[in-house]
């Protein structure tokens, strides 16, 4: 709620520094979330009277947070600046790390990309992975042309959990040494920018729930199917992770395998479908793309192999439906984008399953919903940090 004008007079000096942080936090946040506005409509949306609405975005203009956007002519009256938040007063990194691709953006402060770079995983040691991810990174703050001091917090998406106690990732399997500890401190140490380390799972969701279809959604699971195979869970907004981080981790139930008990994301993942194809027939060198390619053009062991998937994933969402109940699930990775081929057989399989029923969409974000997921996580650190540096002393 807004504080009056009248108890800003009692407070002490030190509280009248906080309470005018406070009201400047409350107008720049109102800028951002409603877009550029007069200090009249500003004082009429928060409640601040017009005199503290004016000091407080004269200190936000002198500090960088805020500019004038133009004007405003009315029918009657004078003609109104309009203010807005500043976008070059910081910058955050995103990292997307895959086992195929590396993915890097820096973004201003509104979240539109000044860069971007999107490089081939050919990484074989976590050695050479973290020096990819640090030399793409500098080179995509270079092309960006932002002063690599402005870029005041980056978020990594990543296989596995992180450990902030043991300063390592956990369960990294597809990343080989992935796991060693001191990888993630040297890439903040040779960057200079305070970083994040998240599952990526957990980000694909939080990017989905803030880009694409998850937006609304009471509780949404996404579901990332790839090379491996994860799962984030939004709830009313929030990332629900569990007490240890590893809710979603969905790749480690087990799954009655051929020959021996294996893990679910032994059985629907990218490597699943080439095993299949293979086994219903096909030969030479198989991807998982190839195979859904082949199964649109009506290949009988693609399409089989498809099929199984499909059941497959079913058993993945009858299982998040079942300890979940979410209104929502969406499928992502590079197998999940193929769900022009999967609806079916992955609604008839859940049907059959269980009678608990979620909505069943693909993810409009594509490959990049790790990314955006961590460009929206910097981003809220970002700006916490930019207002805190900028208005110190004020």
């Amino acid at each position: 709620m807004p504080v009056s004008d009248t108890v800003e007079q009692q407070e002490q000096p030190w509280n009248r520094r906080r309470l005018r942080s406070t009201n400047e936090r409350l107008l720049l946040d109102r800028l951002r979330d409603s877009g550029a506005a007069s200090r009249a409509q500003l004082a009429r949306d928060t409640g601040l009277s017009k005199p503290t609405v004016s000091s407080a975005l004269a200190s936000l203009e002198a500090a960088g947070l805020v500019r004038e956007a133009g004007t405003h002519a009315p029918e009657r009256g004078r003609t109104a600046v309009l203010y807005a938040p500043d976008p070059a007063a910081g910058y955050a990194l995103g990292v997307d790390i895959g086992r195929s691709w590396l993915r890097v953006a820096v973004v201003d402060l509104d979240g539109t990309v000044a860069a971007r770079a999107d490089v081939r995983n050919r990484a074989r040691a976590s050695a050479a992975l973290a020096d990819l991810v640090v030399g793409t990174a500098r080179q995509v703050v270079e092309n960006s042309g932002v002063d690599p001091a402005e870029v005041v917090h980056g978020v990594v998406g990543t296989p596995g959990v992180y450990d902030e106690r043991r300063r390592r990732v956990r369960y990294a399997m597809r990343l080989p040494g992935w796991g060693r500890t001191g990888i993630v401190d040297r890439m903040r140490e040779e960057l200079g920018v305070p970083l994040e380390v998240h599952n990526d799972a957990n980000l694909a969701a939080l990017g989905e729930y803030t880009y694409g279809v998850g937006e609304g959604s009471r509780l949404f699971a996404y579901i990332l199917i790839g090379t491996g195979l994860g799962m984030g869970v939004v709830s009313e907004g929030r990332l629900f992770t569990g007490a240890h981080g590893l809710a979603g981790e969905i790749g480690f139930l087990p799954w009655p395998g051929r020959q021996k008990p294996e893990r679910l994301e032994d059985a629907v993942s990218g490597v699943a479908v080439v095993e299949s194809a293979r086994r219903f027939g096909m030969s030479g060198q198989l991807t998982a793309k190839a195979v859904f390619d082949a199964a649109r053009r009506g290949d009988p062991a693609a399409a089989r192999a498809v099929e199984l998937e499909g059941e497959r994933i079913a058993h993945t969402v009858a299982a998040a439906a079942a300890v979940l109940d979410p209104d929502l699930v969406v499928l992502g990775g590079g197998v999940g984008h193929n769900v022009n081929l999967l609806r079916r057989p992955v609604r008839e399989h859940a049907r059959a399953l269980t009678p608990l029923r979620s909505r069943i969409v693909p993810s409009p974000l594509g490959g990049d919903a790790v990314l955006l997921g961590a460009v929206a996580t910097a981003l809220d650190t970002a700006r916490d940090v930019v207002f805190e540096r900028r208005t110190a002393g004020t």
